[in-house]
């Protein structure tokens, strides 16, 4: 019994069989949508736990699609996994870094599906975590009591943030300190 459920939406047949065969068998189950108004479908009917989706498909565009994703909180949470072999075309309607969501180009192998997949899953939880400290942050200011161990909860997060904010400062710095150098 397949312990995932996968979508993959792309109108090329020879994409879609080549994720199922890369895929470890017997841990995944592969759904597959040949354009964007069945992977719409799809992703309503079949309740997939990561979405695969093509940028450029018939009848509606991957990027139509994304966009669909993106209105439904319920749908935004389900780990993304964008592909296209014309990355370019992708950067100008969504920038990078692809904060939500990984990025496949095409053609890949199968430890860049794999790492792909493992990537959508960890800022898949990025976004959830995210979304429970908005969701936190709106209970504080509508009044509302927040118990202990929410409390907790939320000094973590704030530590959490700490940390990355230092991380990037020092990044920054090191960045400025290198295009000085360049620049002598």
């Amino acid at each position: 019994m397949a312990n995932h459920k996968i979508l993959v939406i792309d109108d090329s047949m020879v994409i879609r069989r080549t994720v199922k065969d890369m895929l470890p068998p017997g841990k995944f189950d592969v759904v597959e949508a040949k354009d964007g108004l069945q992977g719409m479908e799809l992703i309503h009917s079949s309740n997939p736990n990561l979405i695969m989706l093509d940028f450029f498909l018939p009848k509606m565009s991957g990027w139509e699609v994304y966009q669909e994703i993106q209105k439904n909180p319920g749908l935004r949470a389900i780990p993304l996994l964008l592909m296209s072999g014309r990355k370019d075309e992708v950067t100008d309607k969504i920038p990078e870094p692809f904060e939500f969501f990984s990025f496949l180009e095409k053609p890949f192998d199968q430890k860049q599906l794999i790492q792909g997949i493992r990537d959508s899953m960890e800022k898949s939880k990025k976004l959830a975590h995210l979304t429970d400290s908005s969701a936190t942050s709106a209970k504080i200011t509508q009044g509302g009591t927040m118990s202990n161990a929410e409390i907790e909860q939320l000094q973590a997060r704030v530590a959490t943030l700490e940390s990355e904010m230092a991380q990037m400062k020092k990044q920054v710095n090191q960045l400025v300190s290198f295009i000085k150098k360049k620049l002598q």
